[in-house]
């Protein structure tokens, strides 16, 4: 999907091949995209020197200064202006090379077209981001306004809403990426609410909390008779979030037959309902979470690599409580306050020894499990101050200072497993129970556990 925005996306097309540049032209225009033309790599140099472009996709062999030639020369005038190098003569290193020097991407011809629409539409929809950091960084009045209600006064919560502030008004596609627990939703809704989009609907599936057949009715609807018990014509999420925003968490989940009629969806700007055939147009923006690694998804074979890239036009990360500083404190405080309120319990403080004990955690649930430990121990506090004998006792054992974690003698892994279980066992086995404290679905909950008895 292009990027939408108040003046016309123009993209600058170079190519001396007068018959392959008109073809290259005329396709861009029936995706949307306004074209200047360019013969060869000196009159492109002058082109940028002189005008503003979005994006330019340019040839390698021309026989006036060649496309790497012409490239260094645009990328030391605008580095911020991303630059597609396509060529019939590529080599590993010299795709290697162009990429090491700035190059947004490296395609080979004969050209892959939907691969190409795809580049251009994540240069287009980046630029469009870098627009607007270099609009707010001369406009420094309008810092400090973002509507969120993430809570976090450490340099990597800072940071991340820094970057919020850019993407949340453009139309970029964004993958949020972090732990479970995180706070990922609250990352897309911030996103949702400083965006243009914020008088829309904002649309939440859970990809992994739904078997496949039910996601595809979930997101696409269905129509009447297409599956037992669908009684009447049904609208999706998707139509459901028509010139709105779609989140799409727990991406990494979905099947790989699943990421096909997504990337559909995210390509044509149009869907089937399920035993339908009409075609359905909607407007939608796309923001999709994970707790996995695309990347290595991607090249174990797990994640459509088309589908990666659609969805990371931008990846914004949300760290780890354990990575928080004070914030852990400052939660703290907020949640104890949340649920002494909620549940009618006169706060009138925390003990210094509970403040220590939150410290020495781990927290591999991060922050849904903070806030699940202290209203639990709002719930059975004694008194009027929270102390830690009301903490979970998995953070007493594990926070004690007889038992706290070292950094690096445990990966996040083994910490995270230790956690789960410990979590069953208070549950009595309980696996619902346990994934609504853990704040995961139960299905990825019953993936660990089968993941860990494959590992002995």
């Amino acid at each position: 999907m292009g990027a939408m925005s108040e003046k016309e996306t123009t993209i600058l097309v170079v190519d001396d091949d007068q018959a392959h540049r008109y073809m290259l032209c005329s396709m861009l225009r029936t995706w949307g995209w306004r074209t200047v033309e360019a013969d060869d790599g000196v009159t492109a140099v002058a082109a940028v020197e002189n005008h503003t472009y979005d994006a330019v996709l340019m040839d390698v062999r021309m026989t006036k200064m060649d496309g790497h030639t012409a490239f260094r020369h645009i990328h030391e005038m605008h580095p911020e202006l991303p630059v597609v190098i396509m060529t019939a003569y590529s080599t590993v290193d010299d795709a290697v090379e162009a990429i090491q020097q700035g190059a947004h991407d490296y395609l080979t011809k004969p050209l892959d077209f939907e691969r190409l629409r795809l580049a251009l539409s994540r240069a287009v929809d980046l630029r469009q981001v870098q627009s607007r950091q270099e609009e707010k960084h001369g406009r420094d009045e309008e810092q400090g306004r973002l509507d969120t209600r993430i809570i976090g006064e450490s340099p990597r919560i800072q940071d991340l809403l820094e970057m919020i502030s850019y993407v949340a008004p453009t139309e970029a596609s964004v993958l949020i990426c972090g732990e479970s627990g995180t706070g990922k939703e609250l990352v897309a809704e911030t996103l949702y609410r400083n965006s243009e989009r914020s008088n829309g609907p904002f649309v939440t599936v859970n990809c992994a909390a739904l078997a496949e057949g039910v996601l595809e009715s979930e997101l696409f609807g269905h129509e009447k008779g297409a599956f037992t018990g669908a009684e009447s014509r049904r609208e999706g999420k998707f139509v459901q979030a028509d010139g709105g925003t779609l989140f799409l968490d727990e991406i990494g989940e979905t099947t790989q037959a699943m990421q096909v009629k997504l990337l559909r969806v995210l390509q044509e700007r149009e869907l089937q309902r399920v035993g339908g055939s009409e075609l359905v147009q909607v407007d939608v923006r796309i923001l999709a979470a994970t707790n996995l690694d695309l990347e290595k998804e991607v090249a174990d074979g797990h994640f459509r690599e088309d589908l990666y890239y659609r969805l990371n036009v931008v990846m914004l990360t949300v760290p780890p409580l354990r990575e928080r500083g004070d914030d852990l404190e400052l939660l703290t405080r907020f949640f104890a306050e949340k649920y002494a309120k909620k549940n009618r319990r006169q706060l009138d403080g925390i003990s210094p020894e509970c403040l220590n004990m939150l410290r020495s955690w781990s927290w591999p649930g991060n922050v849904r499990e903070l806030e699940n430990a202290i209203e639990r121990g709002i719930i059975l506090m004694r008194g009027t101050e929270l102390t830690e004998k009301s903490l979970p006792l998995t953070v007493q054992r594990g926070g004690s200072t007889t038992a706290a974690p070292v950094a690096g003698t445990a990966t996040l892994e083994e910490a995270e497993k230790r956690f789960i279980l410990k979590t069953l066992e208070e549950t009595g086995g309980n696996k619902s129970e346990a994934s609504r404290r853990l704040g995961i679905t139960r299905k990825t909950l019953l993936n660990k556990l089968n993941r860990y008895e494959e590992q002995g």
